[in-house]
């Protein structure tokens, strides 16, 4: 039975119904009506993206791959607005639409006293609506269009708190560094249809052997392969929006935005688009193995570096938002490695620990009363009991525990890696796997400063005539002041519209990758979506020694990875449990390290110095040189100041003295004379 059109077009366009009646008439329907509006758009959206993979896996419904509308025709060019729904799309569309659901839940208990609240629900729906166009083009013209609308989307929620200095900065930041990857991603789609003639997914994938051969010149004597230009031209694109290094740094600000935009846009949505992009477009990255080594070397590259940046991290959200970006770059170092079902099965199991992540961290900072900083934390496992478990289920997911989800997409990456004899496989070998020791640190390191230990913030107890205070081990600020972690009331655990997303997202971050490891990665269940060469088939070589999830996780207990797991657990363990002053003389006797990790390694300064600076002294010579100097000065004031020289010696001539027009006459008279004289001899 092949899936029906209206239910493809009812799952794009419910949320985008909910964004435009909360945006619009937000003030007529209220706060109740603009939340349940958005959210009875997500709940659809959601069960009919269930019932469409329920469909392709049990159904035995084909591929739907159909045009719906024609965009433009010009000669043989069209670009069309259609869905293709495989696989691939429908796994994507079930992970978007339910963490996408479950934060709109949470926004109820998180954004309830915000005033933008009714706006806050329309661009989050909105921001879906995006998404799912993205995810199921079947052409690069709409995956563009999707592209650009979750960058405009994710700009506008970044700066939501638009009186913040601070988020407009990082939205215009965001905006900007993804403006730098798209530039090359159009070019990318321009090379493509340059080369293969067509905007369709289909048709340009049955055609990509035509690349073999083809070259681009570049001068007279250079000459690059046609195939490796393209992928590496779409790759940039992939990392503006997958925030890989160089382009990662717009991610980390953008925490500006309040914590359900970190839930929705850094973890389960939005950076994960140049993941499946990627994925999406398997049969032409397989042409360049030059293109996939370059993929994997950035990817090992901000797996291991960044993950270093969190540990010295002190902002609750700062941290997750690091280990993000490492965990783009394991599924970065996958597709570069051919292993682009170990990408998407990462992304799948990562959407949801990482949500769950943030999430939780939302309602820490809801029970602290907004404040990020973990200095001032501690000991909220007794307050918030529901949190703190659902946490560590995250947290251990993230590090890679045998048995819960993230261990078995994170191992198998790491040996899909060691499998590669691709140039430079080494190198990103060492990296994922020093990444996994990373990882655990700065994890350990949060959960153990936020809810165990010593508490370290003051509660103040007013009773009208001043109050009393119960001092929790109160850290002091550098002036010596309590201005830091005094709050007036018992942190508590947040409300059930916090709690249940994050209960619910336990459970998959639990038991996902148990189930789904097999057919996803070792049974071809996304079919003909993701195509590899049989050279590069990583997936297949570790498919041989796979026996079953339980073999594979107790095998797992005895693999480095949990070893420096382990290690890292019990390192944090005793300094943050046992001997708390032992960090401070870490970070004293590391001081040239932490101060690089600190720095972000100059990232921003250079960006700064040279992009920002660079572009207002450029645009200030300009201005001075070319507008001040050339144009107002030589060719507008210059010609009338030459008109007015012209002019006022022009005026002396004309005294009007009768003796001086004589005088002119005799002088050209004899200036006349003179010069027949002359010819005449």
């Amino acid at each position: 039975m092949e899936l029906s059109t209206s239910i493809l077009l009812t799952i794009a366009l419910a949320p985008l119904v909910g964004c435009l009646l909360a945006g619009f008439f937000g003030q007529v329907i209220g706060r109740a009506g603009a939340h349940s509006v958005t959210i009875l758009g997500l709940v659809i959206a959601c069960g009919l993206s269930f019932y469409v993979l329920y469909q392709l896996t049990v159904g035995g419904a084909p591929v739907y791959n159909h045009n719906l509308y024609t965009w433009f025709e010009i000669g043989r060019y069209t670009a069309n607005v259609g869905f293709l729904i495989d696989r691939l799309t429908a796994m994507m569309m079930v992970v978007v639409t339910f963490v996408s659901l479950l934060v709109h839940i949470y926004t109820i208990g998180y954004m309830a006293e915000d005033p933008g609240y009714q706006r806050f629900f329309s661009y989050i729906s909105l921001f879906t609506f995006s998404m799912l166009m993205l995810v199921m083009s079947n052409n690069f013209m709409q995956l563009f269009f999707g592209w650009e609308a979750v960058g405009l989307v994710s700009y506008l929620l970044i700066g939501f708190w638009y009186k913040r200095p601070t988020a407009i900065f990082a939205n215009l930041k965001a905006f900007l560094v993804n403006r730098v990857g798209d530039f090359g991603f159009l070019l990318g789609i321009a090379a493509v249809l340059y080369f293969l003639g067509t905007l369709d997914y289909a048709t340009a994938f049955a055609s990509s052997d035509s690349l073999i051969g083809k070259t681009l010149q570049i001068t007279q004597n250079t000459h690059w392969d046609a195939a490796t230009v393209i992928c590496i031209l779409l790759f940039i694109g992939a990392m503006g929006k997958s925030a890989q290094v160089p382009l990662h740094v717009w991610l980390p600000d953008s925490m500006e935005g309040p914590t359900p935009i970190s839930a929705l846009i850094h973890a389960a949505t939005m950076v994960t688009a140049g993941i499946f992009m990627v994925a999406r477009m398997s049969p032409i990255f397989e042409l360049s193995e030059t293109a996939l080594s370059f993929v994997m070397i950035i990817g090992a590259t901000g797996a291991l570096f960044t993950g270093l940046i969190g540990i010295v991290q002190n902002d609750i959200k700062r941290v997750v938002a690091y280990s993000t970006l490492s965990q783009l770059g394991y599924m970065t170092v996958a597709l570069g490695v051919s292993a682009y079902s170990g990408a998407v099965f990462h992304l799948m199991t990562h959407a949801f620990f990482k949500a769950l992540l943030f999430l939780g961290a939302g309602s820490v900072i809801i029970a602290m009363h907004h404040e990020q900083d973990m200095r001032y934390m501690g000991g909220l496992r007794k307050y918030m009991p529901v949190t703190w478990i659902t946490m560590w289920i995250g947290s251990l997911a993230l590090c890679g525990v045998p048995f819960f989800s993230g261990f078995y997409s994170k191992d198998a990456i790491i040996e899909a890696v060691g499998e590669s004899h691709r140039w430079g496989a080494n190198y990103a070998y060492f990296c994922v796997m020093a990444g996994a020791f990373v990882t655990a640190l700065y994890t350990f390191r949060q959960m153990y400063l936020t809810f165990h230990g010593k508490e370290r913030f003051t509660v103040v107890h007013d009773h009208g005539h001043g109050h009393d205070e119960h001092h929790h081990d109160s850290h002091k600020d550098d002036h010596g002041h309590h201005d830091a972690g005094i709050m007036h009331e018992t942190p508590k655990e947040s409300p059930w519209v916090v709690t249940l997303p994050l209960v619910l997202l336990a459970i998959p971050s639990l038991l996902v990758g148990f189930f789904a490891i097999e057919p996803m990665l070792y049974q071809g269940w996304f079919g003909s979506a993701i195509q590899v060469h049989e050279a590069n088939n990583v997936l297949g070589e570790l498919a041989r020694e796979f026996h079953g999830s339980v073999a594979m996780a107790l095998h797992g207990f005895t693999q480095l990875p949990f070893w420096l797991v382990a290690a890292a657990f019990a390192i944090q363990t005793y300094i943050y449990l046992f001997n708390p002053a032992v960090a401070g003389r870490i970070k004293n006797a590391l001081k040239p390290i932490y101060n690089v990790l600190n720095h972000k390694y100059w990232f921003d300064a250079v960006y700064y110095i040279v992009f920002a600076r660079g572009g207002i002294a450029l645009g200030r010579a300009l201005w001075k040189g070319g507008d001040a100097a050339v144009i107002d000065g030589a060719l507008i004031n210059g010609s009338a100041g030459l008109v007015e020289r012209i002019a006022s010696g022009a005026r002396r001539l004309q005294s009007g003295y009768l003796y001086h027009y004589a005088f002119a006459m005799i002088l050209g008279l004899i200036l006349l004379l003179g010069g027949y004289w002359l010819v005449g001899q």
